[in-house]
């Protein structure tokens, strides 16, 4: 039933209940997904007085566990075979700007600012309440470590681990 909400789905889609969406529209899913309890996906093409041409992107063979959020106002894309563990953040957005103008404004009212897209490449592992904020390439093969903090792009097969987030290791 949720499937009609979204722009597009492949087969095999399979999403446990509940889920929280918002703007199904502008997201697309590939073949073979796999997703727990409490999935929040959303995003926003217009918040306050602002407008956006949001876009999210899952590839094919992707899991995601329970109690992830993925929130997007610019672009989020997630390749193929992708395992997400609970509890994991993914935005390309934040409110306002780090500034003075903003501070004097309350959060709920600021304007949402994006740094740039956030993109996770094919066969990349997520491990266990990681934070991945806008502007941030996760390149194929890498293993994120739990509770990590990524705030900046990182090579393929890399060990990720930290917060703020730091390569410790390429898998050669």
């Amino acid at each position: 039933m949720v499937k009609r909400n979204f722009k597009n789905c492949g087969k095999n889609f399979y999403i446990e209940s509940p889920i929280y969406l918002h703007g199904g529209q502008n997201i697309e899913i590939g073949d073979d997904f796999f997703c727990f309890e409490r999935l929040r996906l959303e995003t926003f093409d217009k918040h306050n007085q602002f407008s956006f041409k949001p876009k999210i992107t899952i590839g094919n063979n992707v899991s995601i566990n329970y109690d992830c959020h993925i929130g997007c106002i610019n672009s989020i894309t997630i390749g193929n075979n992708v395992m997400i563990a609970s509890k994991v953040f993914i935005t390309d957005h934040f409110h306002g700007l780090p500034n003075l103008e903003s501070l004097a404004i309350p959060p709920n009212r600021r304007a949402l600012v994006s740094k740039g897209p956030v993109i996770i490449e094919d066969n990349v592992w997520i491990g266990e309440g990681v934070s991945i904020m806008p502007n941030v390439t996760i390149g194929k093969n890498a293993i994120i470590g739990a509770n990590a903090v990524v705030t900046k792009s990182f090579p393929e097969n890399a060990v990720i681990v930290g917060n703020p987030a730091k390569c410790i290791n390429i898998i050669q």
